[in-house]
């Protein structure tokens, strides 16, 4: 729920997919161990003193993505700066997938300019058969939230037969919806032809305040001798040790999402109108009139121009695991009546 100007609507929005960050159960343990471990811990990790809780992190998260090591910093944004920077240096060509987001981007470089992921795909098949031998970087996202997109990258291994390949995946609408359990997708990407490194925010399924890079040992090596990693404070060491706790309920929303998901792919896939997957919590909907509709009856959603001002709203529907059976019902109802209306 969300309120308004006194009024109480559904929130179908937002990028809280697990629903961890409002579950009673979770903030109960996060309370105790921020009395643990303080509201925050602001000193470099390369201070003489040194928590034990964020290389237990580190190890934990990276054993179940099935990732060698990993670095965990304060914020997505600066994970896949760290990411990008430990990757760049002498590369012959960088090539950068159209919907990539901007903290995975390089500076002065810029997303491809092809119309989706798939022509970028092709582009990069092409130009790589046509080069001799050369150091490349890929950069992409693992999902396009806005536009429910999941990508496959398995392609990237046959460039890496003649090329010196890296890939960058952003895996932060991927971490807890998509991939090996809820840490996302480095398994399926992993190859021992590719140097691969994935990063992403933990604050939108996992409702962490911190960032994640996934990778070999000797690139997280590379990373956490940075001025850029060792100048940074960490991410929380309270809610680190309440993910490695809440495992249990992490878990058990997951499958409430899953549940949720596949409800309301049912109950809309007579509806033209939207479009989406039973095995992605988010959702794409036109006519424009219904966000103002959807809203008098009492439903939030997601609607905003983009990439720019000028651009046509991009409306979603973005399902939660704290979303209860009758919100879903009571959401397809409202969307079935105004289908008719159409």
């Amino acid at each position: 729920m969300i309120e308004i100007a006194g009024k109480e609507y559904l929130y179908f929005s937002g990028t809280s997919y697990l629903g961890i960050a409002q579950d009673v159960d979770f903030l109960d343990v996060l309370a105790n161990n921020v009395f643990e471990w303080g509201a925050n811990f602001g000193q470099s990790r390369n201070n003489n003193i040194r928590l034990e809780i964020f290389d237990e992190f580190e190890e934990f998260f990276a054993f179940n993505a099935g990732a060698p090591s990993a670095a965990v910093l304060s914020s997505g944004y600066l994970a896949g700066i760290a990411a990008w920077k430990s990757l760049i240096q002498n590369k012959d060509q960088i090539w950068i997938a159209p919907d990539a987001h901007t903290a995975i981007i390089p500076d002065g470089y810029s997303a491809g300019k092809q119309l989706d992921f798939v022509q970028w795909k092709k582009d990069c098949q092409q130009r790589a058969e046509k080069l001799s031998p050369q150091k490349i970087l890929l950069i992409g996202n693992a999902v396009d939230p806005l536009n429910i997109h999941i990508h496959d990258y398995h392609w990237v291994k046959d460039i890496a037969q003649k090329h010196d390949v890296r890939l960058l995946i952003d895996d932060s609408h991927a971490f807890g919806v998509l991939g090996k359990e809820i840490f996302g997708t480095y398994s399926q990407s992993e190859d021992g032809r590719i140097n691969l490194v994935v990063t992403g925010s933990l604050g939108k399924a996992l409702g962490l305040p911190a960032g994640i890079i996934l990778s070999n040992e000797e690139q997280i090596l590379k990373i956490k001798s940075t001025p850029l990693f060792g100048g940074a404070s960490p991410g929380s060491p309270a809610h680190l040790q309440t993910f490695l706790e809440m495992q249990h309920r992490y878990e058990e929303m997951q499958h409430l999402l899953e549940k949720n998901c596949l409800l309301f792919e049912e109950g809309i896939r007579n509806l033209a109108q939207i479009t989406g997957r039973s095995d992605y919590p988010v959702f794409r909907f036109q006519p424009d009139e219904w966000v103002e509709q959807l809203e008098s009856s009492g439903i939030i959603c997601s609607s905003f121009p983009y990439p720019t001002a000028q651009s046509p709203r991009i409306n979603r529907l973005i399902l939660s695991a704290y979303h209860e059976k009758s919100d879903i019902e009571y959401l397809i109802d409202i969307l079935q009546d105004l289908a008719k209306q159409s």
